[in-house]
């Protein structure tokens, strides 16, 4: 058995994983549409999870879930708001981690599929732009 944590950015909300991310558990997919943008501040990478793999070790009363969509909620962080996963009523058995949250993502994730393109801005799509270690150039 797999186990992996994480939480949020003020590390307020801390969580465990016991299981499998990905793969069988399911695609690994970034979303593009319109609500992922304006709730995560970009396209979201999301990871398959099971609910009863999931614990919140600390901070469980920091944690709020916003119903973005008839039946789907997503949990984030109210100091920090820091987004966790998403569930929908219809699969209690599931969630979807925000690979974000995880502080080790497996290395043996791959993204399976972008949802929702048509709706993505230009900016999100590839790029040629150069890519530093830290900040770049004359950037403080």
């Amino acid at each position: 058995m797999t186990s992996f944590t994480g939480g949020c950015l003020c590390a307020s909300v801390l969580y465990t994983y016991e299981g499998e991310l990905g793969g069988t558990a399911g695609a690994v997919t970034v979303c593009h549409c319109a609500s992922c943008r304006k709730a995560q501040g970009y396209a979201v990478a999301v990871v398959p999870a099971s609910a009863d793999c999931f614990a919140v070790t600390a901070g469980g009363d920091l944690i709020r879930e916003y119903e973005s969509s008839p039946g789907k909620k997503r949990a984030f962080c109210t100091l920090c708001g820091s987004p966790l996963y998403s569930r929908r009523d219809a699969k209690p058995e599931a969630l979807r981690i925000r690979l974000g949250s995880l502080d080790h993502p497996p290395e043996s994730l791959t993204v399976d599929a972008h949802t929702y393109t048509e709706g993505a801005p230009a900016w999100a799509g590839p790029d040629e732009a150069p890519r530093y270690p830290g900040l770049e150039p004359g950037r403080e």
